[in-house]
């Protein structure tokens, strides 16, 4: 049974009612919760209690959900539809739950959201949408979420987000994107989201991140981008970055350490809000001769062994430069010592 479900159960004392409920469902008439959850259901079952503010239908076998599916259902607060086969939203289907503060449509096999999937769910406060096959999102989904402060979307297929996506979600404080395919991190896609703290990035094909990609960033506590394809990074992303302290994943990426790499995360290092919190765990790719070692280990030495190449690249020119100007200037005295030879002969 779902935890929230059984807590409530507990708390309240409940009894079954003897008012009508739908058939394999149970209905606690004190609470307004009904209980619909492995009951096989293919539907949304009819019958449900106006009244009703918790509405269980996880774990069951629906596959799409109806315009007319929630209709009448004015006082829903919360809503668990995760663990279905659900495809498909139709049009309006969710728009009659004005009062509903908590959505969750995990764990199904939605494609798509309709473009009016948000409408009229003015009081959404938390939304899951994790382990779909979501690949793309509409940026006029999420439209009408003013009020939302959760936001997971991890486990999904998306490629790319709309700089649009998040433009409404103003008061929104954590989003999870982890487990998706996204390969850049564009400027202005987190725009309005001043009051994010937790952002989840992990496990995705992130190889590029644009410099003020983070900026209006200024609540933020954790950043996790472990997982990625990260090779090397601007410090600069990170000094964009003004919060008051925040704690950021980066193993499990490719990196390349050089001594570019070793500066970056030294400039890190002393940036006080900032916290490289699984440094210890950073292992380098590349070169070939760096691989398999930590970043921890060799960072003292990266830029030691670059400054000592460029010495010897310097000498080495240096030395080339003095012989060839000491062999030019032998060519010239002995060109020298011809000429004042021939004018003596010419004066005898």
């Amino acid at each position: 049974m779902n935890g929230a479900l059984a807590l409530l159960l507990v708390l309240g004392h409940l009894s079954v009612g003897t008012k009508p409920c739908p058939s394999h469902c149970l209905c606690y008439e004190s609470s307004g919760l009904v209980d619909c959850q492995s009951r096989e259901l293919t539907r949304v079952p009819s019958g449900v209690p106006h009244g009703t503010w918790l509405l269980d239908l996880s774990g069951n076998r629906m596959s799409r959900v109806h315009s007319s599916s929630f209709k009448g259902l004015w006082s829903l607060k919360i809503l668990l539809i995760s663990n279905n086969s659900i495809q498909s939203l139709q049009p309006q289907s969710l728009s009659s739950l004005e009062f509903l503060e908590r959505l969750d449509l995990g764990h199904n096999h939605l494609k798509i959201l309709p473009s009016d999937f948000s409408q009229r769910l003015f009081s959404l406060q938390e939304l899951r949408l994790d382990h779909n096959l979501l690949r793309l999102l509409d940026p006029s989904s999420l439209d009408d979420l003013e009020n939302l402060r959760k936001l997971d979307l991890s486990h999904n297929q998306l490629m790319s987000l709309d700089v649009r996506l998040f433009y409404c979600l103003s008061r929104l404080t954590y989003l999870n994107l982890e487990g998706n395919k996204l390969n850049t991190l564009q400027n202005d896609l987190w725009s309005r989201q001043q009051s994010l703290q937790i952002l989840h990035l992990g496990h995705n094909n992130i190889s590029v991140i644009k410099t003020e990609a983070f900026t209006p960033l200024r609540s933020l506590t954790l950043l996790s981008l472990h997982g990625n394809q990260l090779a090397h990074i601007r410090f600069k992303t990170f000094l964009e970055l003004r919060t008051a302290n925040t704690h950021v994943q980066l193993s499990s990426n490719p990196w390349t350490c050089d001594c570019e790499l070793q500066r970056v995360f030294s400039k890190i290092h002393h940036v006080r809000h900032l916290h490289v919190v699984d440094y210890q765990d950073i292992i380098c790719h590349a070169p070939p001769h760096q691989a398999g070692s930590t970043l921890a280990s060799l960072d003292s030495q990266l830029c030691m062994a670059e400054t000592a190449s460029v010495l010897i690249i310097t000498t080495t020119v240096l030395l080339a430069v003095i012989g060839a100007l000491v062999k030019a200037e032998n060519n010239r005295k002995k060109k020298q010592n011809v000429n004042e030879s021939d004018e003596d002969k010419q004066e005898k």
